[in-house]
């Protein structure tokens, strides 16, 4: 590898040298059907679980034969056949992913151990506490073993953390550790043996401290000169393949002529992989193929009412597709703070954790990232999930979770992300600026991801129907100032509603407002101010994708149109709206397009203050602008 790296033959490098025990001594010591989550060093796993090699050379030179078609690099994919699942270069997101195959696992009742790596550095990022103190609280049954090699790129062990050993960390957790020789691949594999054994009979997560050394750069190009020389005379003493040769030769397992034997079947298979790989190209860029796999296939079956209604408001429409899909997928999953007995801080959920469990309907810890990184999971093993957060504000915490990891794994390696993070939004109810966000445009520009905002109970209803059905991660917001307030008829069985599709509020000639959400209300509202003009409104319902017909449509009709929004005015979703109509529909503008916003500040909490924000108080001005223009 390092003589691929120095003739270009691979572009980056991290080589493992020094502690190859770790990798192979752990991933042997599990059944080939259990999952491992390794990192950039431990190529040892993916040998161990013989994938081909000419696949993994492939990958490692961005060839469309590697597991990510060229589109990401060394190990950063996976691959079910093989039941690993590699890692993203944020450190310590794929902790919570480990728990939440562990969780499924558990819930099939299937008596399998999940390992996952990590290293000493990647255990001061949040991620690392939130996948540790979940797996505590659920009794996963996950082994984190911690490779501690001294160093996080340059950055001694001394500066991450203050205890000397991870020994001293287990306890705060109530979760077992021990510490182990890293560099001796036997006591590796019987210790990730016996402790899996143990784990099966009495599920519980267990983390186990490795001890070894890296005798390169954290990547080649990165040098060793901040390492002390004396390190590396100490534990090339201790190198893990001289040694275990040496224990097999004293043993008489080996001898010379057969470890010569060895060596040159070996070689023969790596200079195999590599010519068949040299005739392999590096994959040209076709946007139909790229955007092709950005999302799981997903044929959307339109499913009809019946003609019977019942009176409902928007929060019961919520609450009554969640029942419906929990009685009509077995392997949904709810997850979220408070969301079993006290139904969640809104009461969307209440009662379903008494009528399906609360092994279905779980409340969690305070750990955003880890409970969308275990979603990943859960989906990996089989299963489909609704994440509620609290607050739609609150997913800050998660970010990292659904824009790297939930909204990019079906375009890296195929893997989709069955999940529904449900995000309570939007302002009107005095909340203050963390409680009463707007966030959907921060996700707008992620592909990946699919957006829905409805306005109304039947759509809610309808598109988290759509929402749960589809493999795709789903960012489903809801308004809570519509929760209680809104009331209407609404089918009582089970139907779905296209994701991506508007729909027209009320037809009108003169002029159209483009919206979604609560801004649809406002809209119908304001209308009674204006009895002399024929207004059409458009609810977008969706906002990735959006319906750019029906857009068109309504301005090639009216010739005017303003598009309203409850966000900020900068970088709101309504400026690409504007930006496409703009580009695609000039000509049949009778007027410049017009936005109605927030202000662009945080959205405060006195009544005062927050009427005078949000853009309904700039509506009425707007509106008269876009007529007399």
């Amino acid at each position: 590898m390092l003589k691929s790296l120095r003739t270009g033959f691979i572009s980056k490098w991290f080589s493992g040298i020094g502690q190859e025990a770790v990798s192979v001594g752990a991933t042997m010591a599990l059944d080939e059907d259990e999952y491992v989550l390794p990192m950039h060093r431990n190529l040892g796993v993916f040998t161990s679980r013989n994938m081909p090699l000419d696949r993994l050379f492939a990958q490692f030179q961005g060839k469309e034969t590697g597991y990510t078609k060229g589109r990401d690099r060394s190990f950063h994919f996976g691959s079910q056949e093989h039941h690993i699942i590699g890692m993203i270069s944020h450190l310590g997101s794929q902790l919570a992913v480990a728990d939440g195959i562990a969780l499924a696992e558990s819930l099939a009742k299937e008596k399998k151990v999940t390992l996952v790596f990590t290293g000493d550095g990647g255990t001061s990022e949040g991620d690392f506490h939130e996948a540790l103190n979940v797996a505590a609280v659920w009794d996963l049954p996950v082994i984190f073993l911690v490779e501690n090699n001294g160093f996080s790129i340059s950055t001694p062990v001394s500066e991450q953390y203050k205890i000397k050993s991870f020994t001293e960390k287990g306890p705060a957790y109530g979760i077992e550790v021990e510490s182990i020789d890293g560099n001796n691949v036997l006591e590796v594999y019987d210790t990730i043996k016996r402790v899996s054994r143990s784990i099966k009979k009495n599920p519980r997560p267990v983390m186990i401290e490795a001890v070894t050394f890296r005798m390169r750069g954290h990547e080649e190009s990165s040098g060793v000169d901040y390492v002390p020389e004396e390190l590396f005379e100490l534990w090339a003493e201790k190198d893990p393949i001289e040694n275990y040769e040496a224990f097999l030769l004293d043993s008489n397992i080996l001898n010379n002529e057969k470890i010569e034997g060895i060596f040159e079947e070996i070689t023969n298979e790596i200079d195999g992989a590599v010519n068949a790989v040299q005739a392999v190209d590096i994959p040209d860029y076709q946007i139909a193929i790229e955007e092709g796999d950005v999302y799981a296939d997903h044929d959307f079956i339109e499913t009809k009412p019946s003609s019977s209604k019942q009176e409902m408001r928007f929060v019961d429409a919520i609450k009554n597709s969640l029942d419906m899909n929990l009685d009509r997928f077995d392997n949904l999953i709810l997850m979220g703070q408070d969301i079993a007995e006290y139904g969640g801080v809104f009461k969307v959920t209440e009662g379903l954790a008494k009528k399906y469990g609360k092994s279905r309907v779980r409340n969690t810890p305070l750990c955003e990232s880890a409970i969308l990184g275990s979603s990943l999971g859960l989906c990996i093993a089989g299963y489909k999930s609704v994440i509620e957060m609290q607050f739609a504000d609150f997913v800050t915490c998660g970010f990292n979770q659904i824009v790297n990891n939930l909204a990019k794994s079906n375009y890296r390696w195929g893997q989709n992300a069955d999940v529904v993070v449900r995000m309570p939004s939007g302002g009107g109810m005095g909340a203050g600026p963390f409680h009463s966000q707007s966030p959907e445009a921060w996700f707008h520009n992620v592909p990946g991801l699919k957006i829905v905002y409805p306005s109304n109970p039947t759509d809610a209803k309808g598109l988290l129907n759509t929402a749960v059905a589809d493999p795709n991660p789903v960012l489903f917001f809801e308004h809570k100032q519509l929760y209680r307030s809104l009331t209407e008829e609404v089918p009582v069985d089970y139907y779905t509603l296209p994701i991506g599709k508007g729909a027209v509020v009320k037809e009108g000639e003169d002029a159209s407002i483009v919206t979604y959400g609560n801004g649809v209300h406002w809209a119908k509202s304001i209308l009674k101010e204006f009895p002399d003009y024929n207004i059409e409104i458009i609810d977008l319902r969706s906002i990735l994708p959006w319906d750019k017909e029906i857009v068109e449509a309504t301005i090639k009709k009216t010739g005017r149109v303003l598009l309203l929004s409850e966000d900020n005015l900068t970088g709101g979703f309504i400026s690409e709206v504007s930006a496409w109509i703009m580009e695609n529909l000039f000509q049949s503008l009778d007027c410049p397009v017009l936005r109605c916003a927030s202000d662009d500040t945080p959205i405060p909490f006195s009544k005062n203050l927050e009427e005078g924000y949000l853009a309904k108080s700039k509506l009425k001005s707007r509106l008269e602008e876009l007529l007399d223009y």
